[in-house]
Protein backbone atom coordinates (compact mmCIF):
# COMPACT_ATOMS: atom_id res chain seq x y z
CA UNK A 1 0.00 0.00 0.00
CA UNK A 2 1.54 3.03 1.27
CA UNK A 3 5.74 3.03 2.37
CA UNK A 4 7.48 5.39 4.37
CA UNK A 5 6.90 9.09 4.25
CA UNK A 6 3.67 8.12 2.70
CA UNK A 7 1.96 6.10 5.38
CA UNK A 8 2.74 9.36 7.22
CA UNK A 9 0.43 10.99 5.22
CA UNK A 10 -2.01 8.74 4.80
CA UNK A 11 -2.17 8.07 8.65
CA UNK A 12 -2.62 12.01 8.78
CA UNK A 13 -5.69 11.97 6.50
CA UNK A 14 -7.81 9.30 8.51
CA UNK A 15 -7.10 11.13 11.45
CA UNK A 16 -10.38 13.59 10.68
CA UNK A 17 -12.49 11.31 10.37
CA UNK A 18 -11.24 9.71 13.71
CA UNK A 19 -11.53 12.75 15.55
CA UNK A 20 -15.14 13.16 14.52
CA UNK A 21 -15.85 9.79 15.48
CA UNK A 22 -14.60 10.64 19.04
CA UNK A 23 -16.40 13.73 19.28
CA UNK A 24 -19.70 11.72 18.69
CA UNK A 25 -19.23 8.56 20.27
CA UNK A 26 -20.58 8.04 23.79
CA UNK A 27 -18.09 6.88 26.88
CA UNK A 28 -20.49 4.90 28.26
CA UNK A 29 -21.11 2.54 24.79
CA UNK A 30 -18.08 1.20 25.65
CA UNK A 31 -15.13 -0.40 23.26
CA UNK A 32 -17.95 -2.18 21.34
CA UNK A 33 -19.56 0.77 20.34
CA UNK A 34 -16.17 3.08 19.39
CA UNK A 35 -15.29 -0.16 17.00
CA UNK A 36 -18.73 0.47 15.40
CA UNK A 37 -18.56 3.75 14.96
CA UNK A 38 -14.82 3.47 13.71
CA UNK A 39 -16.01 0.53 11.16
CA UNK A 40 -18.66 3.56 9.84
CA UNK A 41 -16.15 6.17 9.53
CA UNK A 42 -13.65 4.20 7.98
CA UNK A 43 -15.08 1.25 5.96
CA UNK A 44 -11.71 0.70 4.14
CA UNK A 45 -10.41 -0.88 7.99
CA UNK A 46 -11.54 -3.16 10.18
CA UNK A 47 -10.43 -1.77 13.53
CA UNK A 48 -11.10 -4.06 16.74
CA UNK A 49 -10.06 -3.55 20.31
CA UNK A 50 -7.08 -4.75 21.29
CA UNK A 51 -5.91 -3.53 25.14
CA UNK A 52 -6.76 -0.73 27.29
CA UNK A 53 -4.37 0.59 29.63
CA UNK A 54 -5.23 2.82 32.48
CA UNK A 55 -4.13 4.01 36.26
CA UNK A 56 -2.45 7.23 34.47
CA UNK A 57 -3.41 11.05 34.56
CA UNK A 58 -2.07 13.94 33.67
CA UNK A 59 -2.65 17.56 34.67
CA UNK A 60 -5.28 19.69 33.17
CA UNK A 61 -6.57 23.34 33.93
CA UNK A 62 -7.98 25.84 36.91
CA UNK A 63 -11.91 26.05 38.18
CA UNK A 64 -13.24 28.59 40.62
CA UNK A 65 -15.44 27.39 43.68
CA UNK A 66 -18.65 28.08 41.15
CA UNK A 67 -16.75 24.93 38.54
CA UNK A 68 -16.09 28.15 35.85
CA UNK A 69 -13.59 27.74 33.63
CA UNK A 70 -10.22 29.76 35.05
CA UNK A 71 -7.63 28.34 32.39
CA UNK A 72 -7.56 25.18 30.50
CA UNK A 73 -3.80 25.05 31.19
CA UNK A 74 -2.54 24.59 34.94
CA UNK A 75 0.89 25.01 33.80
CA UNK A 76 0.72 27.63 31.02
CA UNK A 77 -1.27 30.05 34.37
CA UNK A 78 1.10 29.06 36.91
CA UNK A 79 3.99 30.45 34.03
CA UNK A 80 2.33 33.20 32.71
CA UNK A 81 1.27 34.61 36.42
CA UNK A 82 4.57 34.14 38.12
CA UNK A 83 6.72 35.62 35.17
CA UNK A 84 4.44 39.14 35.81
CA UNK A 85 5.16 38.89 39.30
CA UNK A 86 9.28 38.06 37.93
CA UNK A 87 9.24 34.57 39.38
CA UNK A 88 8.41 35.62 42.82
CA UNK A 89 6.69 32.60 44.39
CA UNK A 90 5.91 34.14 47.84
CA UNK A 91 4.35 36.98 45.94
CA UNK A 92 2.16 34.60 43.98
CA UNK A 93 1.03 32.58 46.83
CA UNK A 94 -0.21 36.10 48.90
CA UNK A 95 -1.56 36.89 45.77
CA UNK A 96 -4.59 33.91 45.32
CA UNK A 97 -4.33 33.16 49.02
CA UNK A 98 -7.88 34.45 49.14
CA UNK A 99 -8.89 32.71 45.76
CA UNK A 100 -10.24 29.34 45.82
CA UNK A 101 -8.74 27.92 42.69
CA UNK A 102 -9.03 24.55 41.88
CA UNK A 103 -6.33 22.57 39.71
CA UNK A 104 -8.08 19.59 37.76
CA UNK A 105 -6.50 16.66 35.84
CA UNK A 106 -7.39 14.03 33.30
CA UNK A 107 -8.01 10.94 34.31
CA UNK A 108 -8.08 8.02 31.77
CA UNK A 109 -7.21 5.38 29.93
CA UNK A 110 -5.74 4.75 26.53
CA UNK A 111 -7.84 2.02 23.43
CA UNK A 112 -5.12 0.46 21.42
CA UNK A 113 -7.11 -0.83 18.27
CA UNK A 114 -5.01 -2.30 14.98
CA UNK A 115 -6.42 -3.25 11.75
CA UNK A 116 -4.72 -5.74 9.07
CA UNK A 117 -2.44 -3.98 6.41
CA UNK A 118 -1.05 -6.54 4.83
CA UNK A 119 0.28 -10.34 5.82
CA UNK A 120 3.74 -9.22 7.60
CA UNK A 121 3.95 -9.61 11.45
CA UNK A 122 4.61 -5.50 11.54
CA UNK A 123 2.23 -4.58 8.79
CA UNK A 124 -0.57 -3.17 10.65
CA UNK A 125 -2.66 0.03 11.64
CA UNK A 126 -2.14 0.70 15.59
CA UNK A 127 -5.21 3.56 16.28
CA UNK A 128 -4.93 4.81 20.02
CA UNK A 129 -7.64 6.49 21.70
CA UNK A 130 -7.95 8.12 25.22
CA UNK A 131 -11.21 7.64 27.35
CA UNK A 132 -10.99 10.92 29.48
CA UNK A 133 -12.75 12.65 32.28
CA UNK A 134 -11.59 16.13 33.78
CA UNK A 135 -11.73 15.77 37.58
CA UNK A 136 -11.24 18.56 40.11
CA UNK A 137 -8.74 17.11 42.68
CA UNK A 138 -6.76 20.02 45.00
CA UNK A 139 -7.30 23.70 46.04
CA UNK A 140 -4.12 25.82 45.27
CA UNK A 141 -2.03 27.78 47.32
CA UNK A 142 -3.79 26.42 50.95
CA UNK A 143 -0.72 23.63 51.02
CA UNK A 144 1.31 26.34 51.70
CA UNK A 145 3.66 25.12 48.16
CA UNK A 146 7.16 25.88 48.52
CA UNK A 147 8.02 23.88 45.02
CA UNK A 148 6.47 24.49 41.46
CA UNK A 149 5.09 20.79 41.90
CA UNK A 150 3.93 21.17 45.11
CA UNK A 151 1.64 23.74 43.70
CA UNK A 152 0.39 22.09 40.78
CA UNK A 153 0.91 18.45 41.63
CA UNK A 154 0.88 18.16 45.32
CA UNK A 155 1.65 14.46 46.44
CA UNK A 156 -0.37 12.24 48.76
CA UNK A 157 -3.44 13.97 50.65
CA UNK A 158 -5.84 16.55 49.10
CA UNK A 159 -9.62 16.49 48.62
CA UNK A 160 -11.87 13.33 47.37
CA UNK A 161 -12.00 14.45 43.05
CA UNK A 162 -15.05 15.89 41.66
CA UNK A 163 -16.09 14.93 38.33
CA UNK A 164 -15.62 18.73 35.98
CA UNK A 165 -17.35 17.10 33.04
CA UNK A 166 -18.73 13.48 31.71
CA UNK A 167 -16.03 11.26 29.92
CA UNK A 168 -15.36 11.82 26.66
CA UNK A 169 -12.87 10.17 23.66
CA UNK A 170 -10.10 12.13 22.11
CA UNK A 171 -7.82 10.88 19.13
CA UNK A 172 -4.39 10.51 20.25
CA UNK A 173 -2.36 8.59 17.50
CA UNK A 174 -2.42 6.60 14.46
CA UNK A 175 0.42 5.08 13.00
CA UNK A 176 1.42 2.24 10.36
CA UNK A 177 3.94 0.42 13.18
CA UNK A 178 5.94 -1.28 10.23
CA UNK A 179 6.68 2.19 9.23
CA UNK A 180 7.63 3.31 12.36
CA UNK A 181 10.18 0.69 12.97
CA UNK A 182 11.81 1.21 9.56
CA UNK A 183 11.90 4.66 10.70
CA UNK A 184 13.69 3.24 13.72
CA UNK A 185 16.11 1.29 11.78
CA UNK A 186 17.12 4.16 9.52
CA UNK A 187 17.82 6.59 12.63
CA UNK A 188 20.21 3.74 14.39
CA UNK A 189 20.60 1.06 12.01
CA UNK A 190 21.72 -1.68 14.54
CA UNK A 191 18.02 -3.63 14.98
CA UNK A 192 16.61 -2.71 18.55
CA UNK A 193 14.96 -5.88 20.54
CA UNK A 194 11.28 -4.75 19.18
CA UNK A 195 13.03 -5.49 15.43
CA UNK A 196 14.40 -8.83 16.57
CA UNK A 197 10.98 -9.99 18.59
CA UNK A 198 9.13 -9.07 15.55
CA UNK A 199 11.67 -10.77 13.14
CA UNK A 200 11.36 -14.00 15.47
CA UNK A 201 7.62 -14.26 15.31
CA UNK A 202 7.64 -14.35 11.56
CA UNK A 203 10.03 -17.12 11.90
CA UNK A 204 8.44 -19.70 14.63
CA UNK A 205 5.46 -21.20 15.15
CA UNK A 206 3.77 -18.38 16.67
CA UNK A 207 3.90 -16.43 13.10
CA UNK A 208 2.23 -19.14 11.43
CA UNK A 209 -0.26 -19.51 13.71
CA UNK A 210 -1.49 -15.92 14.52
CA UNK A 211 -1.21 -12.47 13.40
CA UNK A 212 1.42 -10.32 15.62
CA UNK A 213 -1.21 -7.77 16.61
CA UNK A 214 -3.90 -10.59 17.83
CA UNK A 215 -1.43 -10.79 21.05
CA UNK A 216 0.46 -7.54 21.36
CA UNK A 217 0.34 -3.60 20.74
CA UNK A 218 3.31 -1.54 20.69
CA UNK A 219 3.74 1.53 22.49
CA UNK A 220 6.00 3.66 20.93
CA UNK A 221 7.84 7.54 21.37
CA UNK A 222 8.73 9.55 19.34
CA UNK A 223 10.91 12.46 20.56
CA UNK A 224 13.92 15.04 19.47
CA UNK A 225 17.38 14.73 21.59
CA UNK A 226 19.83 17.77 22.54
CA UNK A 227 20.89 17.33 19.39
CA UNK A 228 17.24 17.81 17.42
CA UNK A 229 17.96 14.16 16.40
CA UNK A 230 14.89 12.19 16.54
CA UNK A 231 14.57 9.27 19.12
CA UNK A 232 12.57 6.36 18.63
CA UNK A 233 11.43 4.25 21.12
CA UNK A 234 8.79 1.09 21.27
CA UNK A 235 8.06 -1.59 23.78
CA UNK A 236 5.66 -4.37 23.04
CA UNK A 237 2.84 -4.79 25.46
CA UNK A 238 0.83 -8.12 25.73
CA UNK A 239 -3.01 -7.70 25.56
CA UNK A 240 -4.04 -10.61 27.96
CA UNK A 241 -6.11 -9.75 30.37
CA UNK A 242 -4.57 -10.09 33.56
CA UNK A 243 -1.52 -11.62 34.06
CA UNK A 244 0.17 -14.52 32.16
CA UNK A 245 -0.14 -17.91 33.66
CA UNK A 246 1.97 -19.02 36.88
CA UNK A 247 4.90 -21.37 35.47
CA UNK A 248 5.73 -23.27 38.80
CA UNK A 249 8.90 -25.33 37.49
CA UNK A 250 11.72 -25.80 39.08
CA UNK A 251 15.33 -24.47 37.19
CA UNK A 252 16.89 -27.26 35.69
CA UNK A 253 13.42 -29.29 34.42
CA UNK A 254 13.72 -30.90 31.56
CA UNK A 255 12.22 -33.43 29.27
CA UNK A 256 8.98 -34.49 29.38
CA UNK A 257 7.79 -32.62 32.56
CA UNK A 258 9.39 -29.45 30.67
CA UNK A 259 7.32 -30.26 27.51
CA UNK A 260 4.07 -30.21 29.67
CA UNK A 261 4.67 -26.82 31.04
CA UNK A 262 5.51 -25.45 28.10
CA UNK A 263 2.22 -26.67 26.32
CA UNK A 264 0.25 -25.52 29.29
CA UNK A 265 1.47 -22.12 29.10
CA UNK A 266 1.03 -22.11 25.28
CA UNK A 267 -2.56 -23.39 25.66
CA UNK A 268 -3.49 -20.93 28.13
CA UNK A 269 -2.16 -17.64 26.37
CA UNK A 270 -3.24 -19.20 22.45
CA UNK A 271 -0.53 -19.82 20.23
CA UNK A 272 2.59 -21.60 20.04
CA UNK A 273 5.89 -20.38 21.49
CA UNK A 274 4.10 -17.70 23.19
CA UNK A 275 6.80 -18.76 26.79
CA UNK A 276 9.34 -17.52 24.35
CA UNK A 277 8.04 -14.01 23.95
CA UNK A 278 6.62 -13.61 27.49
CA UNK A 279 10.34 -14.75 28.89
CA UNK A 280 11.35 -11.41 26.55
CA UNK A 281 8.54 -9.53 27.76
CA UNK A 282 6.88 -10.11 30.86
CA UNK A 283 9.44 -12.39 32.27
CA UNK A 284 6.59 -14.77 32.94
CA UNK A 285 9.25 -17.45 32.34
CA UNK A 286 12.48 -17.47 33.31
CA UNK A 287 15.98 -17.65 31.37
CA UNK A 288 17.14 -20.30 32.07
CA UNK A 289 14.10 -22.46 30.02
CA UNK A 290 15.85 -21.71 26.93
CA UNK A 291 19.22 -23.18 27.57
CA UNK A 292 17.29 -26.59 28.82
CA UNK A 293 14.76 -27.05 25.48
CA UNK A 294 17.57 -26.59 23.26
CA UNK A 295 20.00 -28.87 25.13
CA UNK A 296 16.71 -31.10 24.90
CA UNK A 297 17.17 -30.73 21.34
CA UNK A 298 20.30 -31.68 21.05
CA UNK A 299 19.62 -34.81 23.26
CA UNK A 300 17.51 -36.34 20.31
CA UNK A 301 13.61 -34.62 22.99
CA UNK A 302 12.80 -33.18 19.98
CA UNK A 303 9.05 -31.53 21.16
CA UNK A 304 9.65 -28.49 19.08
CA UNK A 305 9.54 -27.84 15.59
CA UNK A 306 12.89 -27.37 14.12
CA UNK A 307 12.16 -23.78 13.27
CA UNK A 308 11.29 -22.84 17.07
CA UNK A 309 14.08 -24.61 17.90
CA UNK A 310 16.05 -22.21 16.04
CA UNK A 311 14.68 -19.15 17.18
CA UNK A 312 15.46 -19.97 20.37
CA UNK A 313 19.35 -21.29 19.52
CA UNK A 314 19.29 -17.35 18.02
CA UNK A 315 18.76 -16.05 21.43
CA UNK A 316 20.64 -18.26 23.33
CA UNK A 317 23.72 -16.75 20.96
CA UNK A 318 22.51 -13.05 21.15
CA UNK A 319 20.56 -12.47 23.99
CA UNK A 320 17.58 -9.73 24.13
CA UNK A 321 14.95 -8.55 26.21
CA UNK A 322 12.12 -6.15 25.27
Amino acid sequence: MKQNQGWIEYCKSLSPAIVETCAKTPVNAGPSGLVKALGAALPDWKFRHALGRGGWYRLGGIVDANGQRVSDSLESWVEKELDERDGDFGKLIDDFADQPLFATRLVGQTHYLVASAGDGSDDFLQLEIEDLQEMRVHQLFVNEPTTLEELVDPRGGGDAPVPVGLPFYAFRRIQHVGNFLKRMLAQKPEAAPIHRMIEDWSKSSAGNASAFYNHWVIATREHLDRYHQPVFRAQPIATLAGDPPEFDVAPGTTGLKLNEALNHFDREMGYPLAWYYHMLTTKAVPHWVAQAVVEDSLAGFAYLPQRDVDVVRGWLHRPYSV
